[in-house]
């Protein structure tokens, strides 16, 4: 099955097409209200930790760096993303952020995490659900 997941920045304006819009930062946009960024929901949950957060604000870590550790974070915590695949799983899934360069940000990890997990998911469901269905291959 395949996933519509955007990212956007708060500075964006909201388009009908959006879906469900998610904000995925630990922090509240400073100067926007909730109205303006037309949210279905504040998801803090799925973001990375302060201290991750922190750390590669204040440049103490590398791009590269901080996505290995926050991709071990989700790892840690799968449960973490159980909300946003349910809402990715209903239509377009976008992920909203305050940063302005939404690229150099933690979303295109989640969105490359919520899609492995989305796809990982559906082959689980795709397989046999119990061994009386494999009952053909043993000669039974």
């Amino acid at each position: 099955m395949s996933y519509d997941i955007v990212f956007k920045g708060v500075y964006q304006a909201p388009e009908p097409d959006d879906g469900a819009r998610v904000l995925v930062d630990r922090l509240w946009p400073r100067g926007r209200s909730r109205e303006s960024l037309a949210l279905t929901e504040w998801y803090r949950e799925a973001s990375p930790s302060n201290a991750l957060r922190r750390q590669y604000q204040l440049e103490e870590i590398s791009s590269r760096v901080f996505k290995i550790r926050y991709r071990g974070e989700l790892r840690d915590h799968p449960d973490r993303l159980y909300p946003l695949m349910r809402l990715a799983r209903r239509g377009r899934l976008t992920l909203v952020t305050a940063a302005r360069d939404v690229d150099s940000t933690h979303l295109p990890e989640l969105r490359q995490r919520l899609l492995e997990a989305l796809h990982q998911e559906d082959q689980e469901d795709a397989l046999p659900s119990s061994p009386p269905c494999f009952a053909h291959e043993s000669g039974h």
